[in-house]
Order: structure tokens, then sequence, then C-alpha cells
């Protein structure tokens, strides 16, 4: 399993991809911006390029004639993935409580980059990856459309969440507050991000790995 994700990170993330989450993480340095942004920039740019070096590399076709069975092969991309987007989270996180500290007077009209902005995002990379995955492994090969739908499903919850957060008194008084009441629901509701982050991940691999098992290599 070990080695099956090392040759995907070695054969689809050259080394300076890594440099991706501290990139995007630094736009965090901005005051008030739109923080959704960074994330999505991971579904952008960092998944659009990872898929098509696998594509170039003809990844399938050299993975296939190895000794792995396809559940394995699955579990490594989504190990991969799962983990670029950890990398990318956490280092946002990072800078964004950088950015409070550097500015702790700013007047946030978008969310501010506090635990619960943070779970909102692992919903969203969640909601990516519930579609993205087992979509991709209807063929294992193409990504396009299914790269679209996920980005379009991800955007949309990033809208939607941020709209509720502007226009709901309620929703802002709990993203938006300082006080321990509203600290201590946003801890709840990162939490609350990463159960479903990981469940959905995990549901994601087991849908993909029924499909990938129909696909004729």
């Amino acid at each position: 399993m070990y080695n099956l994700v090392m040759k995907d990170v070695r054969l689809a993330v050259p080394p300076f991809f890594f440099l991706f989450p501290f990139l995007f993480g630094a736009l965090m340095l901005i005051p008030g911006w739109i923080y959704f942004i960074v994330p999505l920039y991971f579904c952008w740019i960092t998944i659009p390029n990872v898929f098509n070096q696998f594509k170039a590399q003809n990844d399938l076709m050299f993975t296939s004639v190895m000794p792995v069975s396809k559940r394995d092969m699955v579990k490594a991309r989504v190990t991969v993935i799962v983990g670029l987007e950890l990398l990318h989270i956490v280092i946002a996180a990072i800078f964004g409580f950088i950015s409070m500290s550097l500015y702790p007077d700013t007047t946030y009209i978008f969310f501010p980059p506090n635990m619960g902005f943070w779970g909102l995002n692992l919903v969203m990379l969640a909601i990516f990856n519930l579609i993205f995955i087992p979509m991709f492994y209807k063929t294992a090969y193409k990504f396009g459309w299914a790269l679209l739908a996920a980005v379009i499903a991800a955007m949309l919850f990033a809208g939607i969440a941020q709209w509720l957060g502007i226009q709901s008194p309620v929703v802002n008084e709990i993203f938006y507050g300082t006080d321990a009441q509203q600290v201590t629901l946003q801890t709840f509701i990162l939490l609350f991000g990463i159960v479903i982050f990981a469940a959905f991940s995990v549901i994601a691999y087991r849908l993909a790995v029924k499909r990938f098992l129909q696909v004729e290599v």
C-alpha cells in the first residue's frame, strides 16, 4: 500500500506541487478577503494538474500490470487526494491564524478564518470527494466531467454558506462572533466538519471501488 501511494506521489505530484499549499495559503494574509477561494484553488488547480499527470503517464495501464488489486489502487489514489487536501487546509489554517493575529480589528464581510470556517471548508471538500472520486472511477481515465460536477457542487456549497453567513442573523452571529459561546459553537462545527470529511471520503472510496471493479483495464 505504501509503495502504491509513493508511486502515485512520484508519478503525478512533482516537488513544486508541494509549494501550492503555501502559495495559496499566503492569500489568507489578505485582510477581509473571500477566504473560501483559498481551498477552492486545490479543486481548480491542484487536482486537474495531478490527474493530467496520471493521464499523461498512462498510469492506469502501468498500475494494472502490477501485482496489486483494484481495491488497493483506489485506496492509494484516495489517500493521495485526501493527504493533499489536508495539507492545503492545515497550511491555510496556519496562515489564517497569522492573519487574524496581524489584523485583529478587521471588520469581516466574508467569513473570518476561525475554526467554524475551517469546518465548513472540510464539508466543502467532503462534497467534492463524494462526487469527484466515484465519478472518475466510472472509467478511471477520464476526469473532466467528474471534476466539473465536483467543482460546481463545492462552489455552490461555499456560495450558499457564505450567503447565509451574510444574510442570516443567526448564522452571522455563530461564525462572526468572538464570545465564548460562539467560539464553542465554532469548535463543534470544526469537529462536525472533520467527521463529515472522513465519512464522505470513506463513502467515496467504497463507491469508487465498486465502480472500478466493473472497469475493463
